[in-house]
């Protein structure tokens, strides 16, 4: 008798994204937050925000800006979830974070929120994660509490009447910081 493998057991492969990517990665995105795509997921942004979550210009502009990445992350050569690093002194940035509304809830996040946080020691050498949510997102936010993120109370407006983030749905829209220690990179 056979069984399948469980998802958590598949090769991802993680490489930087090119500008052949964006058309792919800017859909992947808009797919996991906004429209109806994306309540088949649990990261659905749907009932607080309609419009794009991205466009190709935001996308480029995060794979061309020095000290970023965005990384794609493949298995078996399908593009399954991406999100962006940036170095910012002692601590790097992690956003643009998309898996495939189809995938959540299977651990393919974990292992890809892991990496990230892997790689932005091994290659920068920072000592902590920043990353912005929405703050009436409680249960993403516990989410990445569960992943040792927690919350700082710091908050910054929602850019209200710039539909580049999306057309908000209520008035009560921020962002709260969320910060990780990272553990040193092994010598």
């Amino acid at each position: 008798m056979d069984t399948a493998p469980p998802r958590d057991a598949d090769v991802l492969t993680y490489r930087d994204a090119d500008d052949a990517d964006v058309p792919a990665l800017v859909d992947l995105v808009q797919s996991a937050y906004r429209g109806d795509s994306s309540r088949a997921g649990w990261t659905t942004e749907a009932d607080i925000l309609e419009g794009r979550r991205t466009d190709p210009e935001g996308v480029r502009e995060v794979i061309a800006t020095p000290g970023s990445r965005l990384l794609v992350v493949e298995r078996d050569g399908d593009l399954v979830a991406c999100c962006q690093l940036e170095h910012r002194g002692d601590a790097a940035y992690f956003g643009m974070f998309a898996v495939r509304p189809g995938l959540q809830g299977g651990g393919l996040g974990r292992r890809v929120i892991a990496e990230a946080e892997r790689l932005a020691v091994a290659e920068w050498g920072v000592r902590e994660m920043h990353m912005t949510v929405i703050s009436v997102r409680d249960e993403l936010i516990a989410w990445y509490e569960r992943r040792g993120y927690r919350r700082t109370g710091r908050m910054t407006p929602f850019p209200y009447g710039d539909e580049r983030f999306g057309v908000p749905q209520r008035d009560d829209l921020r962002f709260e910081l969320l910060v990780k220690d990272l553990p040193p990179a092994h010598s």
